[in-house]
Formats: C-alpha cells, structure tokens, sequence
C-alpha cells in the first residue's frame, strides 16, 4: 500500500513561478495517484493530471468518482475546489484530426487556468482554404498554439500570415520517416517564420504552460 511517503507535494509552486504543480501520471500506481488525490483535498488547492490513461482514471473514480473532471481524449483530469476567472484572447489550431489529443492537452491545461481557447482542427496545408478562410479570426488572437504532425508546415504558414505569438506543437502523427515526430521537430526548428517558439514532440502540455507564462506577465 502506498502512503504519503510516496509523494512530495510542491504546492507552492505557483507562488514561485505561476504556474501549479501538474501531475504526470504515466507510470504512477493507483495508490500513488489516491494519496495525491487526498492531498490535494485535504489542502483544498487545484491540481492538473496529466497522460492518465482510461484504466487509471476507472481505477482512481472508485474511491474519487466526484473528484476530477476527466477527459479521454487528452487523458486530462483536473480538480479545481474553486473556479479561476481568466480570458484572453487564445486559439488552438491543429493540422489534422490525429493531432486532437494533444491539441485537447493544450486546451484542457488553459482550462485549468481559466482561459478557454477557440479551437480550430484539421486545417493542413494540404487544403490551403481551411486556414485561409479562419484567419480573420486568428487575427484577433494574442497567442496560437498550433500542433501539427507529418511536415509541421502548418505553424510557419501561420507564421506568415498573423501577428501572435505563435507556439508550434510537433506531433508523432505520420508514417515512416517521420520517426515518432522527429521530422516534424526538426522542420519546425530550421522554419523560416521569424519568432516561432517550438516545444518537445506531443508536448501540448508545454505548450500551455509557455503561453499561461507570458499571459502572467502581461496581466
């Protein structure tokens, strides 16, 4: 049985740095993820988690059914003992339907904080129309965050046509060569678009959390 030794709490991190402690779950015991989950009940804070998987989540809702607000999709949960007021202007845009995922990791962590994202999908350069005819919307966008897989041409054709701050999100989405996303990282590291800020593969996580950083310094 896992006890409190398992686990070490930083719940002061978002006085240091502005952003909380998120759990990753991938590896974790029910037990561990139980005492987390009591933790964060006893000390009444907010708590992200995230890649926890369905069988985890099946596992942790028969001693905390009413606890967390879980989504598949991203394999997300959070519990959230008070609202938090956000907004900013915000968008998530993905090339294709396979990169959904970790587009919804990226929008459920600002969810977390507050700020709710519009949410564009499966606008790929191989049909130019599907982003062209959003831009107007996008325009009005502080920071986008576009997660993209295969070429990853997505986020520097966006890097040509709006003013955010654009975050690029490669994915693991693609076949053969594409190496588990390393194509798509590396296309998007040597991208022609001025100032186009780059996280790790899948990382939609990160990607939240750079664009919740410059939000903290400019509210």
């Amino acid at each position: 049985m896992s006890d409190a030794k398992d686990v070490n709490m930083d719940f002061d991190r978002e006085n240091r740095t502005g952003l909380a402690e998120a759990v990753f779950c991938q590896g974790k015991s029910t037990d561990q993820l139980a005492t987390i989950c009591n933790a964060v009940v006893t000390e009444h804070r907010s708590m992200l988690f995230t890649r926890l998987s369905p069988s985890q989540f099946a596992q942790l809702a028969q001693s905390h059914a009413d606890l967390l607000d879980y989504d598949e999709v991203s394999r997300t949960a959070f519990y959230l003992p008070k609202d938090k007021a956000a907004k900013a202007p915000l968008a998530v845009v993905t090339g294709g339907s396979s990169d959904l995922p970790i587009a919804r990791e990226s929008v459920r962590t600002l969810r977390f904080y507050g700020h709710e994202a519009l949410e564009i999908h499966d606008v790929g350069v191989a049909g130019l129309w599907r982003i062209t005819e959003r831009l107007e919307e996008l325009r009005q966008c502080k920071i986008i965050i576009c997660v993209a897989g295969m070429d990853a041409a997505l986020p520097t054709v966006l890097g040509g046509l709006v003013p955010a701050v654009l975050i690029a999100v490669p994915t693991s989405v693609g076949y053969g060569i594409v190496n588990g996303g390393e194509t798509a990282l590396r296309s998007l590291l040597v991208s022609c678009a001025a100032g186009l800020t780059v996280t790790n593969i899948d990382n939609g996580y990160g990607a939240a959390c750079a664009a919740i950083r410059i939000l903290n310094n400019f509210n």
